[in-house]
């Protein structure tokens, strides 16, 4: 009979055990008691990478990202007040019970993340990227980027770090952005984007692409 306690009593101590090693490994994004930081190396690391730095153009690099912006996002796509696609599809689900906590989390970790330098471009076109980025096109009206994302694309609160980011995933946002509602929170960018052609874009994205200010 003593024996057969001393055995549950072990089996129990040994399942309190593993539960916490478990929690600090887990995948669950229903648990509450699962951390942000947790979830960005068991979860969000699929797709963006351990340190935030994706090699897939349909993921965004999130290493080095602003922390306010992280935050601002996953609570849109935790509202549904982000709807592009493939963005929504993916984080609808994934954000959908996360808390306040959970998203602080994870943004103050991949914030903090060092971000890897990316695919350089073709000089003239980096050129002219720089060029429309550091002063706009005054002609067509359109805004230095700089103005809002700062210095070489490093972002300002909300306002998200474009340096290094894959060009591609920035095409694809800019075309959301100024052709569709998709983002509410971006609508200041459709009149701004409206007024660059695609060899505007495609400078631009390679531009930020290429810098590398780490």
């Amino acid at each position: 009979m003593k024996t057969a306690v001393y055995t549950m009593l072990a089996l129990a101590i040994a399942s309190l055990g593993s539960g916490c090693v478990n929690l600090e490994r887990s995948r669950d994004i229903g648990n509450p008691n699962v951390s942000g930081r947790t979830l960005a190396l068991q979860v969000c690391s699929s797709c963006h990478g351990v340190d935030g730095n994706s090699t897939s153009p349909a993921f965004p690099k999130l290493a080095g990202q602003q922390e306010a912006y992280l935050i601002a996002q996953l609570k849109f796509f935790r509202g549904h007040d982000r709807i592009d696609p493939a963005g929504s599809e993916y984080m609808w689900g994934i954000t959908r019970k996360l808390t306040d906590e959970q998203i602080a989390g994870l943004a103050r970790y991949f914030s903090q993340q060092k971000d890897a330098p990316n695919v350089t471009g073709d000089p003239a076109t980096v050129a002219a990227g720089k060029a429309i980025f550091e002063n706009g096109i005054p002609d067509k009206g359109v805004a230095a980027c700089a103005g809002c994302h700062g210095a070489m694309g490093m972002g300002k609160d909300t306002f998200p770090r474009l340096a290094s980011q894959h060009a591609n995933y920035m095409m694809k946002q800019l075309h959301i952005l100024s052709e569709t509602n998709q983002r509410p929170a971006g609508a200041m960018m459709k009149p701004l984007v409206h007024g660059l052609t695609s060899a505007d874009l495609v400078a631009v994205t390679t531009y930020l692409q290429s810098v590398s200010p780490n």
